[in-house]
């Protein structure tokens, strides 16, 4: 990896939770790797008044309490590197400070007018913010380059992410603009391409050819907690699906890349995600299913359901689990069904990919088979980060019983390495100008005009039912009906990669 041009670093909404949660504790721990630039600094943005001296102050329990290294000295060393400015982001005027801020500390510390701008702001100003830096020419690259990297949701439906997308655009060349998804910069997420392309033993058997269906789960064991007015705007479909749980598709179904450069790897995930055939209204009645979890009570505590949380409607449809069935229309996946899956209060949380091969086309050993006819091979995301590869092993003794048995990598097994946090290596890429685990605006659309389809159909036909699911199971029972085999469901994870079981720890 080529190392990152001395620059400066401007976070929009610096005052909040992901800022001192997330961006602060990331940088902190690239200083640490020495992997920041001989000359850097960061200037947090934010509507209230604060020094320097008090922003650093209020960045350091966050660096404490969310970094592995705790080494006091490091940390005062680290936040001298940080500074602080006062704007109101709807104002255009107050702009002015900031580019004069920028310019001093340019000066002052000797450091060209490479600038990245992060906007950990609500989306209303996704469209605001860009338009001001351009006013004042913060977006020119003349005399260095300009970035800038936005947050989740891009859009809130297809025509929000059309409009959003055509406002930067008129200021900011697609080079400039880095949409994250977090969950492109987890280490198993980019292990997919190296398991794939790297391996002789996989590929080749990546197609219809071989492959039953491919599941994609990601669960969560808490509820909405205190964002249930947040949440009552959002719903499974748009917090997880069309962003994360759609680009781990877009990985797992691509063609080999011709290089590891960023545009052909991101082209080829484009063909994918604009390969999902597109539902029938009817369709979408069988194939996407929507739940709502419901009060139940877990080791003797009541836990509430969605519709009792702190603001949400007691007639709310917000859906708080989704599942979906679809194909992609390609050579390599045709008549391959996909299904995805997320949803909260579920018995666990756990991220995880899961091919399904194909059972053999003869099984010799039906009457003797304990367990899964059929081979899997499991990517966890998160927890307990590794791969596991299930298959069938005799039982030793007489005859020829046979049970599925384990065979798996974790990555705490490599005792030597660190699992980096996923901010981490996408701000580092975002320095060096790597795009790759960034979404671009093709993609983005190409994700809203598969789902558009089904939020509108949830919105609009009151016959589509939300079922409901008790806090703490793995979502309404309708969703086990998607997978129609009678010998096939879906994978029930455990926090533990090896472990399997309906009933996990909450």
């Amino acid at each position: 990896m080529k190392g990152a041009e001395n620059q400066i670093l401007v976070i929009f909404g610096a005052s909040g939770d992901l800022t001192k949660r997330k961006l602060i504790p990331a940088l902190y721990s690239l200083e640490i790797q020495g992997l920041l630039p001989e000359k850097f600094a960061i200037i947090g943005v934010s509507r209230s008044p604060m020094t320097d001296d008090l922003f650093r102050e209020s960045l350091k329990t966050g660096v404490n309490e969310f970094s592995d290294e705790k080494n006091q000295e490091r940390i005062n060393e680290f936040l001298q590197k940080v500074y602080y400015q006062s704007i109101d982001a709807q104002d255009a005027d107050s702009f002015i400070d900031l580019k004069e801020k920028l310019a001093g500390l340019q000066n002052s510390l000797n450091i060209p007018a490479n600038t990245i701008f992060y906007l950990s702001t609500p989306p209303s100003l996704y469209g605001i913010i860009p338009q001001h830096l351009a006013k004042i020419d913060l977006n020119d690259q003349s005399a260095g380059w300009k970035r800038i990297i936005i947050e989740k949701p891009f859009g809130y439906d297809l025509q929000s992410a059309i409009e959003l997308n055509s406002s930067l655009q008129k200021d900011w060349l697609e080079s400039q603009i880095y949409r994250i998804d977090h969950y492109l910069g987890k280490e198993t997420v980019q292990n997919v391409l190296v398991t794939r392309f790297t391996n002789g033993i996989f590929e080749p058997l990546w197609n219809r050819n071989f492959v039953h269906h491919v599941e994609i789960t990601s669960a969560e064991s808490l509820g909405v907690e205190k964002r249930g007015g947040y949440y009552e705007g959002s719903g499974a479909l748009r917090d997880m699906i069309q962003n994360h749980l759609l680009q781990i598709v877009g990985l797992m179904a691509m063609e080999p890349p011709a290089s590891m450069h960023s545009d052909a790897i991101r082209n080829e995930t484009v063909k994918v995600l604009q390969s999902i055939r597109a539902y029938t209204p009817e369709e979408i009645t069988r194939s996407a299913i929507r739940g709502q979890y419901v009060a139940s009570t877990i080791k003797g505590e009541k836990i509430k359901g969605y519709r009792e949380e702190v603001g949400v409607n007691p007639d709310s449809k917000t859906e708080t689990y989704a599942a979906l069935k679809f194909y992609i229309d390609n050579w390599r996946w045709g008549g391959v069904p996909f299904y995805i899956r997320t949803g909260k209060k579920l018995p666990t949380r756990v991220t995880e990919a899961v091919i399904h091969f194909k059972p053999t086309p003869h099984y010799l050993f039906a009457n003797k088979s304990n367990g899964e006819t059929h081979n899997q091979l499991v990517i966890r995301i998160q927890p307990d980060e590794g791969i596991l590869l299930k298959f069938g092993m005799k039982t030793p003794g007489a005859g020829f019983e046979v049970q599925t048995v384990n065979m798996d990598f974790h990555y705490s097994d490599l005792s030597i390495a660190r699992i980096p946090e996923a901010y981490e290596r996408l701000l580092l890429d975002c320095m060096t100008g790597d795009s790759t685990l960034y979404a671009r605006a093709d993609a983005v659309l190409a994700a809203w005009n598969f789902l558009d389809p089904v939020l509108n159909e949830w919105k609009n036909n009151p016959c589509i039912p939300v079922y409901g699911y008790p806090a703490g199971t793995w979502g309404p029972e309708r969703a086990d009906d998607l997978i129609e085999e009678p010998s096939m469901t879906w994978r029930y994870p455990c926090k533990n990669l090896s472990d399997d079981g309906i009933y996990c720890e909450l």
